[in-house]
């Protein structure tokens, strides 16, 4: 049985002999270990000037079971050099999810095991040791991007949005290919009602995700909200269509948000002159509340009284 993989992200090591020492690990393993059946080839990856083992993006159409165990099995033994970053992999079967993992440092080097401690302090709650923790783990790895993407969080939550919209700029500067650093700063711009800007933002933040990640059609649904802002109801129209044409789980955060995309995407169609259409979306958006907002039966109304019109 074979299956399409995907692999993405980032891995720094920080300076030249812990690069070396990766590399030579990579190679001997993936010879006398791996017997060469991996997917990808060190020099594909790895980037001497920067010190890094970098997967922009990487598309495996067809690949064995096997191979994909070797593969994330030695990216998992190369993230163990790395000072900081991570690496994504996602196993499809024929479009469906098989599998998936994240490879990340996890070893006692103080870069490490402070970023580690600042997620778990930010995942707690617990923005102010989070902080510290960051902020100790970019003293001691100034390329560190997740340690900035996370910290940019922290700081967006303490209502230091300055500070927040330096800590996602550096993350992007530092690794432009991981979605949630752009995630994050489109939030900052939305809320300072810079719609353009975030729309650029979170256009990367699609295009640096796959389907599969929650974070792909959070990014759609926010970016067909901002051009819905500015009135551009065709573009509005092309990312809402596509949001609410999905079906998530109850675990995926995206189904929380079901009843604002159908919504949008009713205010959308109403802009453009689609009334039947709207009057469908909106259908859709009532069936997910149970004490609809003014707004939406007002715009409800008003697409029953339109549709009556060109009846």
């Amino acid at each position: 049985m074979t299956f399409k993989v995907i692999l993405s992200g980032r891995l720094e090591f920080g300076h030249d002999r812990s690069f070396e020492i990766a590399l030579k690990s990579f190679n001997h393993q993936v010879e006398s270990l791996y017997r060469n059946d991996v997917l990808l080839k060190a020099e594909q990856v790895f980037v001497a000037d920067a010190f890094v083992l970098d997967i922009p993006r990487l598309i495996i159409p067809v690949a064995s079971d096997k191979s994909w165990r070797n593969t994330v099995s030695i990216l998992d033994n190369m993230a163990q050099f790395a000072l900081a970053g991570s690496v994504s992999a996602w196993k499809l079967d024929n479009s469906t999810l098989a599998d998936n993992a994240t490879l990340e440092p996890k070893g006692d080097k103080t870069a490490v095991q402070s970023f580690l401690k600042g997620r778990t302090f930010l995942h707690e709650g617990k923005q102010s040791e989070a902080h510290t923790a960051l902020t100790q783990a970019i003293e001691k790895f100034e390329r560190h991007a997740l340690a900035y993407e996370k910290r940019g969080f922290v700081n967006f939550q303490l209502g230091n949005v300055e500070d927040a919209l330096y800590d996602f700029s550096k993350s992007i500067d530092f690794n432009p290919n991981s979605p949630d650093a752009h995630m994050g700063r489109a939030i900052i711009r939305m809320t300072q009602r810079n719609f353009t800007a975030a729309i650029t933002d979170l256009e990367n933040a699609v295009k640096t995700s796959i389907p599969h990640q929650t974070i792909h059609f959070r990014a759609r649904r926010m970016k067909g909200e901002c051009h819905l802002e500015l009135g551009e109801f065709a573009k509005a129209e092309f990312e809402l269509k596509l949001v609410t044409a999905r079906s998530f789980t109850n675990q995926d955060p995206n189904a929380a948000w079901q009843h604002r995309a159908w919504f949008n995407y009713g205010r959308t169609l109403h802009g453009l002159n689609k009334f039947t259409e709207a009057k469908t979306a909106l259908d859709r958006a009532l069936q997910f509340e149970s004490e609809p907002s003014d707004a939406l039966k007002s715009l409800y109304n008003d697409v029953l009284e339109k549709c009556n019109i060109r009846a």
